[in-house]
């Protein structure tokens, strides 16, 4: 038995209007058995009803990828989880919860916690009545619903890999699941096998879906390998167990998406610092907003990750202003991933075919550029 708590007595099935995205693998089904007791830590899984309507950052992702309008009185199965976004919701887990606490509502993919932060561009984060615990049933057992208990092994070294092209960047908002998406469109309709997943980031199944409808053979994301957001953790055991499940695939190459930006919370920083994740890795794809962000980029990446940058996309790439700077004054490639498509897979390719590939069991040699 998982470390999951057995239901108490009061335990009972309700109907649900919806299970979030955030619930991950848990074998969930509606109606939903509900227990009373709660444990207050992240990745639990816990039935909510809606306080309230909201104008704007409205929208529950359910586990099928569709989008839901969330309404006042409103129930459905969202997990516990902490968020820190500079431009979104910030919340915590409170140290206790029980039947009929309120909590508040920090993302589309359906975190709850208690919001420590609004964002004035949001207003305050929807509030939600807590019902109970949601509760697994297999076989003729009952467990309350944690996500690390239906995940991805965590893998503590990687002894090879497909090369990897990391797309990050400055902030989140700045372009990085397009740029990921359309390398995975580009590098596919060039006959590679392409694997992705989202490494950092909270609870969203979008971006990694965009990715596997653009042809993507496999895809993950933080989400699987038990983590609800990837705030104040070390994510590289994680990141490394999604790399090892993708390559159970065979792909010429995986492309990662860091969610939110490399100065912050969301371990982004300790991913690209780390060495054994730098030995395979073959592109640096970098969003920026503006010029600032990628001059930064650009010295943070020689003096600190010793890794050159393949390529910066997002918004800085908008026109011509932007990509002569970064090309004339940082030496750095600029394509914007809208605009200039087929160029950005193009130095990508290259990026990834130009390198040796003796390290790893993937033979890229055959391929045309």
């Amino acid at each position: 038995m998982p470390l999951s708590i057995l239901a108490s007595n009061g335990r009972h099935r309700r109907p649900v209007d919806l299970i979030a995205s955030s619930t991950g693998r848990c074998p969930l089904t509606n109606p939903v058995a509900v227990a009373p007791y709660l444990v207050a830590e992240e990745g639990y899984c816990v039935v909510v009803r809606a306080l309230e309507d909201k104008q704007g950052y409205n929208q529950l992702e359910a586990a099928d990828g569709t989008f839901h309008t969330v309404r006042k009185d409103m129930v459905f199965v969202g997990t516990l989880g902490e968020r820190q976004a500079l431009k979104g919701y910030s919340g915590r887990i409170p140290r206790r919860i029980a039947p009929g606490d309120v909590l508040h509502l920090l993302n589309m993919g359906g975190i709850i916690g208690l919001c420590t932060s609004d964002h004035p561009d949001l207003g305050p984060a929807l509030r939600v009545e807590v019902l109970g615990a949601a509760l697994v049933e297999l076989d003729d057992t009952r467990a309350h619903a944690r996500i690390q208990d239906y995940a991805l092994e965590p893998a503590f070294t990687l002894s090879h890999s497909a090369p990897l092209v990391m797309v990050s960047g400055t902030a989140m908002n700045t372009g990085k699941t397009h740029a990921a998406a359309h390398i995975v469109r580009g590098l596919t309709e060039r006959g590679w096998r392409v694997a992705a997943a989202k490494l950092t980031g909270a609870s969203l199944r979008r971006d990694v879906r965009m990715m596997q409808e653009s042809g993507a053979v496999a895809c993950a994301t933080f989400n699987d390998a038990g983590v609800v957001a990837s705030t104040n953790k070390d994510m590289a055991p994680f990141a490394k167990g999604i790399i090892a499940h993708l390559n159970e695939a065979v792909p010429d190459v995986i492309v990662l998406e860091l969610g939110d930006g490399f100065i912050g919370y969301y371990g982004v920083d300790d991913l690209l610092l780390d060495k054994e994740l730098q030995r395979f890795t073959r592109a640096h794809v970098v969003a920026a907003t503006d010029l600032a962000g990628a001059w930064a980029a650009d010295h943070l990446f020689r003096d600190r990750y010793r890794a050159p940058i393949t390529a910066i996309v997002g918004p800085v790439t908008d026109n011509a202003v932007g990509k002569q700077y970064i090309q004339n004054a940082l030496g750095i490639p600029a394509h914007n991933a809208l605009q200039d498509t087929g160029a950005l897979v193009e130095t990508v390719a290259r990026a990834v075919a130009g390198a040796s590939l003796s390290t790893v069991p993937y033979a890229l040699a055959g391929v045309a550029l």
